[in-house]
């Protein structure tokens, strides 16, 4: 029986690097992104791009709704600078989207379900990551144990990324042949700016997410000698 993965794709650097990294060790991937009113909502124009590259189905699923319950600077109507602490919890950057990750998994993994697939991928890290809670190990784990649970089914939930910070994802994605669709083709910058191209790719430059990404490129350089 084929094996089919069912990917969480943004068209950022971390869902494009685990797209390749599903489709050498999956017989069929299919990619699923979500319309949330997010400010860098030229995300999902990217994400076009790279499927049609990689040559894999993308299925976008409009949730503009969750953009009315959540507090986030990532969305369309957030005036709040992006780099300043979240209104509901300082602990946190202004960019977290409280449940985002568990909302989108849990439909990715309902996706899954429907088109009889047994493995579900996400782009999540422990090591570069902007201090979000729903990128940890322990709530993937737990997530993954309650909606198998709560549907029946029996969906490992991947995290290739859990361990590996920004230099050795640049790197991965090269030994995977995709280091210049990440580098040309994905957008990473929470300002939505694809008007300026850096080394290490488009974007702002100043937000969290250039910042990290910037870093882990000047890295990733240094490594090669």
């Amino acid at each position: 029986m084929a094996e089919k993965c069912v990917v969480s794709f943004s068209g950022g650097q971390d869902s494009t690097t685990v797209a390749a990294w599903a489709k050498k060790n999956f017989d069929a991937v299919s990619l699923i992104g979500f319309d949330y009113n997010q400010k860098h909502k030229i995300e999902l124009t990217q994400a076009k791009t790279i499927a049609q590259k990689l040559g894999l189905d993308l299925h976008i699923i409009p949730i503009e709704f969750f953009s009315q319950i959540v507090e986030s600077a990532l969305l369309q109507n957030s005036q709040k600078d992006i780099n300043a602490p979240h209104c509901a919890n300082p602990d946190l950057p202004a960019s977290f989207v409280p449940n985002r990750n568990a909302l989108f998994i849990t439909i990715a993994h309902s996706f899954a379900q429907k088109i009889g697939a047994r493995h579900l991928a996400l782009g999540v890290s422990e090591q570069d990551y902007s201090g979000y809670p729903d990128c940890r190990a322990g709530f993937i784990a737990s997530i993954e144990a309650s909606l198998n649970l709560g549907s029946s089914a029996n969906i490992k939930i991947h995290t290739p990324l859990m361990r590996t910070n920004k230099a050795q994802e640049f790197a991965l994605a090269r030994d995977l042949g995709v280091l210049e669709i990440v580098l040309e083709d994905t957008h990473t910058c929470y300002e939505g700016v694809r008007e300026i191209r850096h080394p290490w790719g488009y974007g702002c430059g100043e937000c969290n997410a250039c910042v990290l990404r910037k870093k882990g490129y000047e890295k990733y350089i240094d490594s090669l000698g």
